[in-house]
């Protein structure tokens, strides 16, 4: 493969994604599987352990929100497994159902779920190999800001829900206060990279803070899910709002399978 069909590289030659060129999620694949074997231990160390927080607290706030009978569940873009355990210890009667497009983390996740491994699956956020309402909720974790097109993504997750599922999308936010941005950005913008060279090389670790810059605010994505007909969400920030919670609820109401 040449260079160009390779897509841009850093200056040590890892992957470094493009959002602007045709190979961006070709790139990206590439790129979350050079990592696959330390990304968690890099998002530990890069929150200071603040993602092992976020996810039990969304997964419970997710919990509370939920109605009807839980006995579906799928994790989209569910990177080393992380979120679809918690899922699964949290709706313990359920099956729950975790894809991601690299290969090399959907290993993982199966890896380091033992026993307990969720149902595993290869697909895209926009193509999704389930049927039409087959599941009560659905959740993903950090994916938004890897999304070419995220309304895209959320109507194709409104397919696979049923009517009045619940959808879980926990990402990465700008923070409402100024003093608490900067500080934001300062970390991400130049420490994370600095520390991403200790965990492998500079491509990856450029683009994951260079990523925040493309999510749309808040409100913009409370629009966006009402397009994709989730006509109600309920935003909860986390830690001073670097992170939140947003909460829809698929429109339609009581499914015939109850």
């Amino acid at each position: 493969m040449s260079s160009a069909e390779r897509g841009p590289t850093a200056s040590d030659g890892s992957v470094h994604p493009d959002r602007a060129l045709p190979t961006f999620e070709r790139d990206l694949q590439r790129m979350f599987a050079s990592i696959s074997d330390r990304y968690e231990a890099f998002n530990h160390a890069a929150t200071f352990g603040q993602d092992l927080l976020w996810r039990p607290r969304a997964v419970w706030t997710l919990a509370r929100a939920a109605t009807g009978p839980v006995r579906e569940v799928l994790d989209v873009g569910c990177g080393t497994g992380e979120l679809a355990r918690l899922l699964g210890r949290r709706f313990p009667r359920a099956r729950v159902v975790a894809v991601d497009f690299t290969r090399e983390m959907v290993l993982r996740a199966g890896a380091a779920s033992g026993r307990r491994s969720p149902g595993l699956a290869v697909a895209t956020a926009t193509g999704l190999p389930f049927p039409d309402g087959a599941f009560d909720v659905a959740a993903s974790a950090f994916l938004l800001r890897n999304l070419p097109d995220p309304l895209l993504a959320f109507r194709e997750l409104r397919r696979v829900l049923r009517a009045g599922g619940t959808l879980l999308t926990l990402e990465v936010s700008e923070p409402s206060s100024p003093i608490v941005a900067r500080i934001f950005h300062a970390h991400f913008d130049h420490a994370v990279p600095i520390l991403g060279r200790a965990f492998a090389r500079e491509g990856p670790y450029r683009y994951l803070p260079e990523s925040l810059r493309t999510l749309p605010p808040p409100s913009r994505l409370v629009e966006l899910f009402a397009e994709a007909d989730f006509p109600e969400t309920r935003v909860v920030p986390m830690s001073l709002g670097i992170v939140r919670a947003y909460l829809s609820r698929a429109s339609g109401g009581a499914d015939a399978r109850r």
